[in-house]
């Protein structure tokens, strides 16, 4: 099954904060170039290419000298915003190094939820694709709240990455995390956890394996990963969870090497 993904040309690489920040709260430099370097040469594949970047928080933290999230809503927005700029402007910095083009679209659920506005996201993603360029897409943490009366939050980053593989019909949505795959146990703490090479559909057995929420710095758990793969089963798509520490690992992914957990 694995080796349709050397086939794939339309991928969605989904980067958690756990590859972009440090444990201590600093910016990995090495992880950001490595990834910059790596979908810019699968652009000169003819590969089209979709980031979907959490880190806003993470980077906004350590821009502000900040060891811990605020606690209010208002503050966490506040650092997201101030992150999120941040981030750009490594990745632009990064990314051009590689004479690569990038471009950033910040998303709110509602913006999916109503077709005008979806079919404008969806127009804008395959322009872009169309031009060659990179998009690089967040969640817009300064508006997506759980507070609102209407629908704006995707809840994280797991999510907003299926929901764009299915939007924009990408052939593989390649998600990077601080873990190998998908255990049987928590490998961290069980010597004995076994790493599922494949998954084919999502149950309740596998849902009460996975945990709770990530670091301090994100906000996606293994469950929300089980999720993600959920939704992009329903549209028949194939997603692959892997460690991120080392972005290039996306070479040997797309070559059909056993890495991770294959959901298809």
């Amino acid at each position: 099954m694995r080796k349709q993904l050397k086939e794939a040309k339309r991928i969605v690489i989904k980067v958690g904060t756990s590859t972009l920040i440090y444990p201590n709260g600093n910016i990995n430099l090495s992880a950001i170039d490595q990834l910059a370097f790596t979908l810019s040469d699968l652009r000169n594949q003819d590969k089209e290419i979709i980031l979907v970047s959490s880190g806003a928080i993470g980077v906004g933290l350590n821009k502000l000298n900040m060891d811990k999230r605020p606690p209010t809503i208002p503050e966490q927005q506040a650092v997201a915003a101030v992150g999120q700029a941040e981030l750009m402007n490594i990745y632009n910095q990064r990314f051009l190094t590689y004479s690569q083009q990038i471009a950033q679209l910040l998303l709110t659920r509602d913006v999916i939820e109503y077709p005008e506005s979806r079919k404008n996201v969806t127009n804008t993603i395959e322009q872009l694709l169309q031009m060659g360029i990179i998009p690089v897409i967040n969640e817009n943490d300064t508006v997506a709240i759980d507070e609102l009366d209407h629908l704006t939050k995707f809840g994280d980053n797991d999510q907003l990455s299926a929901i764009v593989a299915q939007l924009i019909q990408a052939d593989a949505l390649i998600m990077l995390s601080d873990i190998d795959g998908f255990f049987s146990d928590n490998p961290n703490t069980n010597k004995d956890a076994t790493l599922f090479s494949e998954i084919n559909e999502i149950n309740d057995e596998l849902l009460q394996l996975a945990g709770g929420k990530g670091s301090r710095f994100g906000t996606g758990g293994m469950y929300s990963k089980l999720k993600a793969a959920e939704r992009v089963l329903a549209h028949n798509g194939a997603m692959i969870l892997a460690n991120g520490q080392q972005p290039k690992i996306i070479f040997d992914i797309l070559a059909g090497e056993n890495i991770g957990t294959l959901f298809i």
